[in-house]
């Protein structure tokens, strides 16, 4: 396993982190504890170090499995959660308020069973709460021990450099981490939002490289997702979720998948590393997240970490996907506990 640090800082990760959205029985749980504890376990035996995930990933599930499987292990994890999803039903319920972190953060130490987390990241851009409070709020995490490093996930460009530059004026502690979705199928992050952090010094920890198994050839061209996949998960999920879900299923799409398939066919590996190890390689990406629902489906993300992409072949992905002008985009706020 190969390590690099994150942002400015001296916090060394694991070029491919665990992500436990899949965690936690119950509905819409695909993954129970025992099956999550084995990935939990074969990961770190690896030499895998940032294992991440979110107080709102299957209702708080995700953090209490998590806490449970590494407690004997604690000292080796970089433990990263997230906070500002909506846990109840009131306005005050969500955001990144001083009252909302304040809570949130508590709850998912009692869930994690920890005194402190490494890695605390605003879960998506608040506007409706002035950007000083909230670092001033996340400075004070810092400085009670509760949070070791604070990050950002699915910050626009424009986002990251009002935060630094408030953290800046304000003389508190500045992010070192986003967390951006990024793929063969979304690679908007490159125009604005990578040159931002590269020029702000944060790091960048890649999720869904495999756009929700898109590009790990799990779907076919002109059929509809199979009934417990995630993509049949999310169209079922509401509007925006389904809409979301079908700009993975458009033809651009299963041409830039048929792409990965190929060069795994050549390389004689599988579509998922080859989609993971383009992911890892490009410019300005930290780490990748793998979303790992089964034991197997690790072993097959795991690939990744033996596989040497030859250029002539990573230039072929990069033409074929290569995205076209448009706006910079992310994924809707409404799905992050889907993604």
């Amino acid at each position: 396993m190969e390590y690099a640090p994150l942002g400015r800082s001296g916090l060394k990760v694991s070029r491919l982190a665990l992500g436990t959205m899949n965690f936690g029985a119950g509905p819409g749980a695909p993954c129970d504890e025992p099956e999550a504890r084995r990935i939990i376990d074969a990961f770190l035996d690896l030499g895998g170090n940032i294992i991440d995930t979110a107080d709102i990933y299957t209702g708080g599930r995700s953090e209490e499995v998590v806490g449970r499987a590494i407690a004997a292990r604690r000292d080796s994890v970089v433990l990263a959660t997230k906070g500002a999803g909506p846990l109840g039903p009131g306005p005050n319920d969500r955001g990144l308020s001083r009252r909302h972190l304040s809570r949130a953060l508590d709850a998912s130490l009692r869930r994690l069973g920890t005194d402190h987390v490494d890695l605390y990241q605003c879960h998506n851009w608040d506007p409706d709460v002035p950007v000083e409070e909230t670092m001033t709020t996340l400075d004070g995490f810092v400085r009670q021990g509760k949070v070791r490093y604070i990050g950002c996930s699915n910050y626009t460009a424009s986002q990251i450099i009002e935060s630094q530059w408030a953290s800046q004026r304000l003389g508190t502690t500045p992010f070192i981490s986003l967390q951006p979705h990024y793929s063969l199928l979304a690679r908007e992050i490159e125009a604005e939002i990578l040159p931002a952090c590269a020029r702000h010094s944060l790091g960048a920890i890649a999720y869904g490289p495999l756009a929700g198994g898109v590009l790990a050839g799990r779907y076919r061209r002109g059929t509809q997702p199979a009934p417990g996949s995630r993509l049949h998960q999310w169209l079922a999920f509401n509007p925006t979720a389904a809409r979301w879900a079908a700009t993975l299923l458009r033809d651009r799409s299963f041409d830039i998948a048929d792409g990965v398939t190929e060069v795994a066919d050549h390389l004689a590996t599988t579509p998922s590393a080859v989609a993971i190890t383009w992911a890892l390689r490009r410019p300005g990406i930290t780490s990748v997240i793998l979303g790992p629902r089964t034991i197997d489906q690790l072993t097959d993300n795991l690939a990744s970490l033996d596989l040497d992409l030859p250029t002539d072949l990573a230039a072929r992905l990069d033409d074929l996907s290569a995205p076209p002008n448009r706006p910079v985009t992310g994924l809707p706020v409404t799905l992050q506990e889907e993604r």
